[in-house]
């Protein structure tokens, strides 16, 4: 299948969409329950897209026929206010969501790409995540160029140099 993808900037008015998609990025093994929407009020789930457009934060969607079908963003979270892949605070962390149904089609790897280049171009020497190790995200985002920086859980830290050529 050849989609015609166009990767942006996301508008002010669509912000909003980030809360859903960040419901999507809670990763669920096989066989078990999505969780209740109320999950994104917890604030180590809600830090992740709300008030999203403060300095630091930036996101692209992946959009298709009019429609966004992936985002990608990242924020910078201090100390005080740590996110689930916290390094430190000069570290933007990175979240990622693709639409399910159209996963496994490239549009992830295309977002991760377009954002690493963005944050690069931004002066940022590194970018962090977490990521559960069953997810089949992780084993992509390894093959980015991120490694391994702390099991907590199920979970992976992980981080990426930027500007190694």
């Amino acid at each position: 299948m050849c989609l015609d993808i166009c990767v942006r900037e996301i508008k002010d008015g669509e912000k909003p969409l980030l809360e859903s998609f960040m419901y999507d990025a809670i990763f669920i093994p096989e066989g078990e329950e999505r969780p209740s929407r109320d999950v994104l009020k917890f604030p180590e789930i809600s830090r992740y897209y709300e008030s999203f457009g403060r300095q630091g934060d930036y996101c692209l969607v992946a959009e298709i026929d009019n429609e966004i079908v992936g985002t990608v963003w990242t924020r910078l979270f201090s100390e005080e206010n740590r996110s689930y892949g916290f390094i430190d605070s000069s570290t933007p962390e990175l979240a990622m969501s693709v639409t399910h149904k159209y996963r496994n089609m490239g549009i992830g790897k295309h977002l991760l790409s377009e954002m690493l280049k963005l944050i690069e171009s931004k002066g940022y020497i590194q970018i962090s995540l977490s990521v559960d190790t069953d997810n089949f995200a992780y084993e992509m985002y390894k093959k980015f160029g991120f490694v391994d920086i702390q099991l907590v859980g199920k979970s992976m830290t992980m981080m990426k140099k930027l500007n190694e050529g």
